[in-house]
């Protein structure tokens, strides 16, 4: 709307500070500029990606069990995060999970995101000389073991002969630093499927009681499943 501005005919614009959008903060600029266009600002908190530093004052009880939520996992890299049920026990009310501290006779330890898990609190060095919480002994509710990759394995995988079926062979070899290697499948077998004498496997099929292999193998006696993978070949 315009208002009258003299005989002259002319009209001036006049602002209504009452319409005028307020300015943001310039914290929220700042996030703003690194969110994607379609991304709402109640969506600017981040999931947790690394360790909080430990408050001085934090007082630590060494035998206390707590229970809590996997906000976020990620199993190649091997760690993730909880939120505890108790608000405000922990700095950002998540605390850091390291694969190491999970309780669990699976092959590969992990957690997956949305699944309830109990656990301890412990403080942790970093390389960088801050000290940070972790969870500890990280288990299901009760105490019990974690023991999800059964579950995973059917829905990912197709088995040949069945998820439970073993076969036997010998390690030609496995490199910890490469993190794969390959197996030499026994001689007998009558199988359904062509499936090539030697078979590759990943570091994450590996079952070495929970713990990760650290030293080189070959010719070491060992059962194992086989699956197809969606490309069409077949590994352990």
């Amino acid at each position: 709307m315009a208002w009258g501005g003299g005989s002259t005919g002319s009209t001036t614009a006049v602002q209504k500070p009452w319409l005028k959008k307020p300015t943001p903060p310039s914290w929220v600029k700042s996030q703003q500029r690194w969110q994607p266009r379609w991304q709402p600002l109640s969506r600017l908190v981040r999931e947790p990606r690394t360790p909080l530093p430990a408050p001085a004052d934090f007082q630590l009880d060494r035998e206390a069990r707590y229970s809590g939520t996997v906000v976020a996992y990620w199993k190649w890299k091997g760690y993730g995060f909880v939120k505890p049920d108790q608000s405000g026990l922990v700095p950002g009310d998540w605390l850091f999970v390291h694969w190491s501290n999970i309780q669990s006779d699976d092959r590969y330890p992990c957690l997956m995101k949305g699944m309830p898990v109990e656990f301890g609190i412990m403080k942790w060095r970093d390389k960088k000389n801050m000290t940070t919480l972790r969870a500890k002994y990280v288990t299901a509710p009760g105490g019990g073991m974690i023991a999800i990759l059964d579950q995973l394995d059917t829905q990912s995988k197709t088995f040949v002969g069945g998820q439970h079926l073993r076969y036997r062979g010998t390690i030609k070899f496995y490199s910890p630093k490469g993190r794969y290697g390959y197996v030499v499948l026994d001689d007998g077998y009558e199988l359904s499927e062509p499936v090539p004498k030697e078979l590759r496997v990943e570091e994450s099929e590996v079952n070495a009681a929970g713990k990760r292999v650290t030293r080189w193998l070959e010719n070491l006696r060992v059962e194992f499943g086989i699956c197809k993978t969606k490309k069409g070949t077949y590994e352990v």
